[in-house]
């Protein structure tokens, strides 16, 4: 995975790892709001996001608008953004989406996370004032997803690529099967056609007879009956093959079709291997932590 922890890597993680894996961490801060960057990480891209957003919400309050309170809850599922008094979610960032997040070291307030959108896939980034426990914060957003990453390696996070392989098999092998079915079909009806063929009658001069060809262009094959009748020696007509439509399950040398893939293994849907694929390309993305300035202009932080 492409961590990169930075300043942080040298700090001990603040929580144990079943209060974030069983429960949830919650904090209380001030939303300024969120906006869209170009790029998935970047101090210079955060910056220029936080001046934005501060500017913004200078505004909002020189016409009288006050920064709305939430709270936040991290655990390893993600970071939920709520209504601290309804409880309603307005936003709920899964971990593998988020890819920076960092505090402002000159403003202990201070602190953003960009997270990729889950329905227009853009890159949008967060920022909260957080009653001086910026850094706290994000060291906790920095536990929560190195612990989401190792739970999903240990439920199969590893086997990824293995079951895409295995989805793209059991699709070709339906695919087999059916032309295999349609094929079957094919000879069978050449079978009925030359076993109701004509017979020439006694004494006629028999020509070497005009072998009927598969769509292969070979001539086909039947371990039970020969391609062209034969009169029985009695004069009575040949009895008709043995093979029944009940054999159509095995092929023409009287074997089942081979699938390595029975036995209760389970498909993979294309809805569940997309996110799967999704996630496992959010973790190795990874997600790096940073102090860093945020406002080096005079713009009032307090908001």
């Amino acid at each position: 995975m492409n961590r990169a922890f930075n300043r942080k890597k040298d700090k001990s993680w603040m929580h144990t790892p079943e209060a974030l894996a069983k429960h949830y961490i919650p904090y209380n801060a001030k939303f300024l709001g969120n906006t869209e960057v170009d790029q998935p990480k970047g101090t210079e891209i955060v910056k220029d996001a936080v001046r934005k957003l501060k500017f913004q919400r200078h505004i909002k309050k020189s016409e009288g608008q006050k920064t709305p309170k939430v709270e936040l809850q991290i655990s390893i599922y993600g970071v939920k953004i709520l209504d601290p008094k309804t409880k309603d979610v307005q936003y709920n960032c899964q971990l593998h989406r988020i890819s920076f997040c960092a505090d402002d070291k000159t403003d202990k307030r201070i602190f953003t996370f960009i997270c990729k959108d889950s329905e227009s896939n853009k890159h949008l980034c967060y920022v909260f004032d957080s009653e001086k426990c910026a850094e706290e914060i994000t060291l906790t957003i920095g536990q929560a997803f190195d612990l989401a990453y190792k739970k999903f390696l240990e439920s199969g996070g590893k086997d990824v690529e293995t079951r895409k392989q295995i989805g793209t098999l059991q699709k070709r092998i339906q695919e087999l099967e059916t032309e295999n079915s349609e094929l079957k079909k094919q000879l069978w009806d050449l079978e009925e056609q030359l076993m109701i063929a004509p017979v020439p009658p006694a004494g006629s001069i028999s020509l070497k007879p005009q072998t009927s060809t598969d769509v292969f262009d070979m001539v086909p094959f039947s371990a039970v009956t020969p391609l062209v009748p034969i009169p029985a020696s009695n004069g009575t007509p040949p009895p008709p093959p043995t093979t029944s439509p009940s054999d159509m399950s095995k092929d023409l040398f009287g074997a089942a079709p081979f699938d390595p893939f029975t036995c209760g293994q389970a498909d993979f849907p294309p809805d569940i291997q997309s996110k799967l694929d999704e996630i496992q390309e959010g973790f190795k993305m990874g997600l790096t932590l940073e102090g860093t300035v945020f406002s080096p202009d005079p713009l009032d932080s307090r908001c």
